[in-house]
């Protein structure tokens, strides 16, 4: 019998895969294969949980968030009023106090004219102590009584100039 390079190889090719089945290769592939199966299997399930938690998380934050802002917003429009009740009480008490000081400051002038006024008397009747002393120690002309009562005006007008 005459055996080519064929049949050797085919021989070959039939004890490699008969050593192989003897060795039970292809269980243990089959068990690598079930083994990393499972990991993947594992791994997908770990991810689809964590992705769950992350989706948990951001509704959490997202809440957080919307919370945050509708606070900050009643913060703000707290805070408005607040300045708009400050600013309109300031504004009372700024009339307030402008009305006592120009309450004050009419009061001042009243004073002011009325010590005016009493000066002024007390300068005519002065004026008028000297003129008569001057008239009951002599008889005075007429040029001179003229001339006193020029010197009178001349005074007063001195005296509050």
């Amino acid at each position: 019998m005459h055996f080519d390079a064929t049949f050797t190889a085919l021989v070959a090719l039939i004890l490699f895969f008969g050593l192989l089945w003897y060795l039970k290769v292809p269980g243990m592939i089959a068990a690598a294969l079930d083994k990393r199966s499972a990991e993947v299997a594992q791994e997908l399930s770990d991810a689809q949980r964590l992705r769950e938690e992350a989706a948990a998380l951001k509704a959490q934050h997202e809440a957080q968030l919307a919370r945050a802002e509708s606070e900050a917003t009643a913060i703000v429009a707290n805070a408005k009023e607040q300045a708009t009740a400050i600013a309109a009480e300031a504004r009372v008490q700024m009339q307030a106090e402008i009305g006592r000081r120009q309450k004050q400051a009419e009061e001042s002038i009243a004073r002011a004219e009325q010590q005016a006024s009493a000066e002024v008397r007390a300068a005519a009747a002065e004026a008028a102590v000297e003129a008569a002393e001057k008239i009951l120690r002599g008889d005075l002309s007429a040029d001179v009584h003229a001339r006193l009562v020029d010197e009178g005006a001349k005074d007063l007008a001195k005296r509050f100039a």
